[in-house]
Formats: structure tokens, C-alpha cells, sequence
């Protein structure tokens, strides 16, 4: 699954499926809407969460600043 190349000797795309709560590869992804992605490694596909609370996190600061409010 790490390997960085698809059987059709693209490289290989990651996904974090949210049903599952796993990495997925491109010959085995649930449906879009189930999943975050593509990322380059299966490393980087097992921090999407984290990397969404992150990107979460610093919009709600921005927003808050916008309105005036401290954050």
C-alpha cells in the first residue's frame, strides 16, 4: 500500500475514509464523499484529521479578528 506507485504506474494517491477510519488507496477508496484527499503518502493521508482541525482552528481565529472579537 506505501509503495508510491498505482498498478497502472501512476503514483499511487492516498485517502482518509472517514467511514472506516483508515488510510485507503486509490484501488481501494470508498466514495468521495466518504473520504479526505488525495494526499502523496499514506502518512500524510493518516493526519488529515488533525491537519483539518488545524486548518479549523486558525479559520475560526481569522474569523475572529475579522469580527473584532479576541480569539
Amino acid at each position: 500500500m506505501t509503495s508510491g506507485v498505482s498498478a497502472s504506474g501512476e503514483p499511487a494517491q492516498f485517502y482518509w475514509c472517514l467511514r472506516h477510519n483508515r488510510v485507503e488507496t486509490d484501488g481501494n477508496a470508498c466514495a468521495g464523499v466518504d473520504r479526505l484527499g488525495p494526499y502523496a503518502t499514506a502518512q500524510d493521508a493518516s493526519h488529515a484529521l488533525q491537519k483539518v482541525a488545524e486548518r479549523e482552528a486558525r479559520l475560526d481565529a481569522e474569523d475572529a479578528r475579522w469580527k473584532g472579537e479576541t480569539a
